[in-house]
């Protein structure tokens, strides 16, 4: 998919997806929106991106996330 929006952006066509993938997001060249609880939209970077910082927590420690589980 990554591969395909590339293409196609190169083709100068434009998307907007709303997605809480980090791998969607790390799409080189794609400028990252978040919407705050009262509704301001603004432009991110990957690294402060929420899915992007929960995933590698998750990595980090997933018995922190887990461990309700048990």
């Amino acid at each position: 998919m990554l591969a395909r929006l590339s293409d196609l952006v190169e083709q100068r066509c434009q998307f907007v997806i709303a997605t809480h993938s980090p791998i969607v997001l790390a799409l080189p060249g794609a400028t990252i929106c978040e919407i705050s609880d009262d509704g301001t939209i603004e432009d991110i970077e990957y690294d402060t991106a929420s899915p992007g910082r929960t995933t590698r927590e998750f990595s980090a420690d997933p018995g922190r996330y887990l461990g309700f589980l048990a």
